[in-house]
C-alpha cells in the first residue's frame, strides 16, 4: 500500500480526477477537473479543465500544461508519476514519457490516501450544503 512517508518531495507525482463525474456546462460541454499533486506533501500543482469529448483522456496540449504547472512548482520533473488505472493512458502518459517520468497505473483506492482530502474537498464546494452538483 503507497503512503506520503515513503516518498521524498519531487519524487513522485499522482495525477487524478477531482471530479466523479463530468461538470456540464450549457455553452461548453463537459469538463473532467484533472489535477496533479506531489506524492510526499500531497501539495497540488495545478488543475486542469480537461474537455471530455472524445476517447483521450486530455489533449497533448492539457497533459503539457498540467505538467508545466507542476514543474513551475516543483522545479524538476520527478522519477515517477502515479495514476489510477485505466486513466491518463493517452497524451498525458505520452508527455510524461517525453520527460522520462515513469508512470505507474495503481488502483485509484491505493490513491485515495494521497488524494482523498482533495477529493472530499471539492466535492464539499461544489455539492454545498444541499447535496446536488453545482
Amino acid at each position: 500500500m503507497l503512503h506520503p512517508s515513503q516518498f521524498e518531495v519531487g519524487d513522485a507525482w499522482i495525477a487524478f480526477r477531482l471530479n466523479d463525474r463530468p461538470i456540464v456546462t450549457l455553452e461548453d460541454g463537459s469538463f473532467n477537473c484533472v489535477s496533479i499533486m506531489d506524492a510526499a506533501s500531497c501539495y497540488i500543482f495545478g488543475v486542469e479543465m480537461v474537455p471530455t469529448a472524445g476517447d483521450e483522456d486530455m489533449s497533448q496540449l492539457h497533459a503539457r500544461r498540467l505538467l508545466q504547472a507542476a514543474l513551475s512548482k516543483s522545479e524538476r520533473y520527478p522519477a515517477t508519476m502515479f495514476v489510477p488505472e485505466g486513466q491518463f493512458q493517452g497524451a498525458l502518459a505520452a508527455e510524461a514519457a517525453r520527460k522520462s517520468i515513469t508512470v505507474v497505473s495503481v488502483p485509484e483506492s491505493e490513491l485515495l490516501v494521497f488524494t482523498g482530502e482533495a477529493i472530499a474537498g471539492y466535492r464539499e464546494h461544489m455539492q454545498g450544503k444541499s447535496g446536488r452538483e453545482a
